[in-house]
């Protein structure tokens, strides 16, 4: 295990196991009949992968994770989370996959990601602003920047490779790429959620904008809930005290390092900077604060 100055786990390896399958935050390592995945410090921004962790960041997607999981109801891929309870060839590392890992059913992942818009902000206002519509969907006029959409809209993407940008597709394209009755079920199945989710959300004082959602399929082809749910790094959340249509509200996720990214004018190309620490340090509150307000636990 590889950790930084602040303790920030940057890179995973276990003894006796072939080197993980790493995202941009995320180990998975291969177990035979099932993944492990750890969730590391590492923090991206504009698909960059910074040199600098954010202590605990993995520990907060990784909990948030599982109370959503438990929350959402849907079938998911969770096998467990108790470290306790994992094979014998991960014990000699528990400590370091305590509250940042899982232990999950390998399934076919569905090859779109499913994003759900319940307000008109980031790349969805972009497009409004250009065209009128958000992913070939024509909107109404009037919307100001983060309006609350008349309905939850469903605006899928491809899945990019680390570094590249996901792609906006409409629902035709989606049903070309997982066929007419799946792009149904991953349309109910991503507003469902989301509704749920913002419902709830909005009586702790926050407004869930948008989120991602990753699905997968079992061996009799259902469909199962899979990867992160509803943390900073996969949603925009937003305080509903600071909320004011026609700006962008400050928001609980790394837009505060994105913001300081910009300040120093970064060419969001690789290498990234190194974050000062009072960003780092600032950044983990924001992520604590946003788990302490929606789990309603003490980090």
């Amino acid at each position: 295990m590889t950790y930084d100055k602040n303790h920030a786990l940057l890179e995973t390896r276990i003894p006796g196991l072939p080197a993980p399958k790493s995202g941009k935050v995320r180990d998975v390592f291969d177990l035979g009949d099932k993944l492990l995945m750890v969730v590391t410090d590492r923090i991206s921004a504009f698909d960059v992968i910074l040199p600098s962790g954010v202590p605990d960041k993995g520990k907060v997607l990784n909990r948030l994770s599982l109370f959503w999981l438990d929350f959402l109801g849907m079938k998911n891929h969770l096998i467990t989370a108790d470290v306790d309870q994992y094979p014998q060839e991960l014990q000699a590392v528990k400590e370091d996959l305590r509250d940042r890992s899982m232990l999950v059913k390998k399934v076919n992942m569905v090859e779109v990601e499913c994003i759900a818009r319940g307000y008109l902000t980031g790349s969805g206002w972009k497009e409004y602003q250009k065209s009128g519509s958000v992913n070939g969907i024509k909107l109404r006029d009037g919307y100001q920047n983060a309006s609350k959409l008349d309905e939850v809209l469903f605006t899928p993407t491809t899945k990019a490779a680390i570094g590249d940008h996901d792609e906006a597709i409409d629902y035709a394209q989606t049903e070309a790429i997982v066929g007419a009755e799946t792009a149904r079920l991953l349309k109910e199945a991503t507003i469902g959620l989301y509704t749920k989710a913002a419902d709830y959300a909005r009586e702790h004082g926050i407004i869930i904008a948008d989120t991602k959602f990753e699905f997968g399929q079992d061996a009799d082809g259902s469909l199962i809930l899979a990867d992160e749910v509803l943390t900073p790094d996969s949603s925009r959340f937003w305080p509903e005290s600071s909320y004011a249509v026609g700006s962008n509200p400050p928001s609980l996720d790394k837009q505060y390092v994105r913001d300081w990214l910009d300040s120093i004018a970064f060419n969001r190309q690789p290498p990234g900077p190194e974050l000062p620490q009072d960003v780092i340090d600032r950044t983990r509150e924001i992520y604590v604060k946003a788990y302490e307000d929606l789990s309603g636990l003490k980090f």
